[in-house]
């Protein structure tokens, strides 16, 4: 018999575990052009995603495919270095399936980090952004079709899918704006014409990943703190063509900013489980 989300999650779980000298609360996910911060890590056990059981694998560069478990100013923490998105032909159950192991593992505390195209107009290319909110344009939910009660429950919560209080905690470390997030199923970037039409809808931000991920952690009970880079300005707003180089090389620009984010924010994010 096949097995299902809850049991492949449970053994891919079980390998982390077996792999790792304690079990972190806190778990972080590096978006594109950010896998960098992972080096931070000490005492660092580097587990391969190929090493995982029915993990999926990037096939984008910028995300290298590993799990990077250990401590960073004195707190367990588990790294995602890197994620897969469904323009690489993967399903919102494989999308997320890595949320799922997180969950079985004992993360209680989820830190999603993405690239994004600044949509509304005072956001500058390289900035930090905390996310308020989303609106899920990907035209899939994740959690559509049979419940497994043992992962979460079948109709559930989104008011707060991005927890106040895990952002309060940012505002103290770190002057942030915050905005709404847009999420696009890609991998192609957006018209003129639907960024003007995203603006109207109330984002601020847009980008291919993350909101599916919220999805499943809400699901499972995860708090989570999203926080985008405004890797580029989206499309019509400025008289320039957008490439995935651009959003490589942005990422790169911010590694220190957004380390020194999460490094202040680790010791109070444990704290507060």
């Amino acid at each position: 018999m096949a097995k299902d989300i809850f049991e492949k999650a449970e053994e891919a779980a079980a390998t982390i575990r077996e792999r790792i000298a304690a079990v972190p609360r806190v778990a972080i996910v590096l978006g594109s052009g950010l896998g960098s911060f992972a080096d931070r890590i000490e005492q660092a056990s580097v587990i391969a995603y190929t090493d995982i059981p029915h993990f999926p694998r990037p096939t984008v560069e910028g995300h290298s495919g590993r799990l990077v478990v250990g401590t960073l100013a004195q707190t367990p923490v588990a790294v995602m270095q890197g994620r897969v998105h469904a323009y690489e032909g993967y399903s919102p159950e494989e999308v997320t399936f890595p949320i799922r192991v997180l969950g079985r593992l004992g993360i209680t505390t989820l830190v999603l980090t993405n690239a994004a195209g600044g949509i509304r107009l005072d956001l500058r290319q390289g900035q930090l952004v905390l996310l308020s909110d989303h609106i899920n344009f990907t035209g899939r939910n994740p959690v559509s079709g049979a419940n497994d009660e043992r992962l979460g429950a079948r109709f559930f919560d989104m008011t707060e899918a991005y927890s106040k209080r895990l952002r309060l905690l940012a505002h103290s470390a770190a002057e942030l704006s915050e905005g709404v997030y847009l999420a696009v199923s890609g991998p192609s970037f957006e018209t003129p014409a639907e960024i003007k039409a995203f603006r109207t809808l109330g984002a601020d931000l847009v980008g291919m990943s993350t909101v599916q991920e919220v999805i499943v952690a809400r699901h499972m009970g995860i708090e989570v703190l999203g926080i985008s880079c405004v890797t580029n300005i989206a499309a019509g707003i400025l008289n320039q063509t957008i490439n995935h180089q651009e959003v490589m090389e942005t990422g790169a620009r911010v590694q220190g900013q957004l380390t020194n984010l999460l490094t202040a924010l680790l010791p109070a994010l444990h704290r507060g489980i």
